[in-house]
């Protein structure tokens, strides 16, 4: 079973029950369950793997198991996220510099070749 992130994001109905739980702040399983065209079985297996990721939390409440996002979890993949997107962003912009400047000498060359 996936324990990571991202192995827990790639699937459609994992992120689904996470955005049902981004809209509500917390849910029981049955709740979530009724959600979904497959068996309450497949869905708890798909809350067994964000549980595993730490992507959600579980409370027992009498017969009930309430399920909410784990917000911390949530808060330090946005930073990685961010800073990911950071790093992505100055590389991009170094290579947007180097290719302006390639094309400058190309076109300078292409004006007057003699003078390169």
């Amino acid at each position: 079973m996936p324990d990571d992130i991202f192995s827990a994001l790639a699937d459609p109905t994992r992120r689904s029950i996470l955005e049902m739980l981004a809209d509500c702040e917390e849910l029981p399983a049955s709740q979530i369950h009724d959600q979904f065209q497959v068996s309450p079985q497949a869905i708890s297996q798909h809350l067994k793997v964000l549980l595993k990721a730490k992507l959600i939390l579980v409370e027992k409440r009498a017969q009930q198991r309430i399920y909410r996002i784990n917000t911390d979890k949530m808060i330090e993949f946005e930073d990685w996220s961010r800073s990911m997107r950071q790093r992505w962003g100055r590389r991009l912009d170094t290579f947007e510099t180097v290719m302006k400047a390639e094309m400058e000498k190309n076109d300078k060359f292409q004006k007057d070749p003699e003078e390169s």
